[in-house]
């Protein structure tokens, strides 16, 4: 990922207590982003960064809209963003398990946000992306229903048991793990 002056804040000069950075967020940031899951978007993006004796604590509230494909039809969708997060950075040498904590090199002389921004825009987006019912490039889920395996359409159908008829199941109950022996 491409640095980018825009979103670095020299902290040097910064005094202790509370700052306000506003940043619009456009095509352009997305571009110099490799393999970027995010095509396009529009978010405001607002930092109260509050600068203490040994750390910074962030206050990141993100506004927008952004594009990114359909998990199921391949298009590109436009979905709502919106969120809160909070980032502590504080200074060190040993890197931080907490996905809330970013480590500072001691010689560090200011904060780059863009990857953090990236990062908070990704994790505001659902699991799975896909458009609303009806929404979905029709031509792409007739391919869908032309190649998807199943039970019911695979040609070896002989060679598979209809699952859902299995004796064994005794009506969908947990198995018992308790009678089986495990050797690690």
């Amino acid at each position: 990922m491409k640095s980018n002056k825009e979103f670095c804040i020299p902290f040097i000069g910064l005094k202790l207590g509370t700052h306000e950075f506003h940043y619009e967020i456009s095509d352009a940031f997305f571009e110099d982003i490799e393999y970027s899951i995010i095509q396009q978007g529009k978010v405001h993006v607002r930092l109260v960064l509050d600068k203490k004796e040994t750390m910074f604590i962030g206050e990141f509230s993100l506004n927008g809209v952004i594009s990114t494909y359909c998990d199921r039809c391949n298009d590109l969708m436009d979905f709502p963003v919106k969120g809160n997060y909070k980032i502590i950075y504080k200074f060190g040498t040993e890197p931080s398990e907490d996905e809330t904590l970013i480590v500072l090199d001691p010689d560090a002389y200011e904060i780059e946000l863009k990857e953090t921004i990236y990062e908070l825009l990704t994790v505001s987006l659902p699991a799975k992306m896909t458009h609303e019912v009806g929404k979905c490039n029709p031509e792409m889920l007739e391919l869908l229903k032309k190649y998807i395996v199943t039970p019911s359409n695979s040609e070896d159908d002989d060679d598979h048991d209809d699952w859902s008829d299995d004796e064994d199941d005794e009506d969908d109950e947990p198995l018992d793990l308790s009678r089986f022996k495990i050797n690690f």
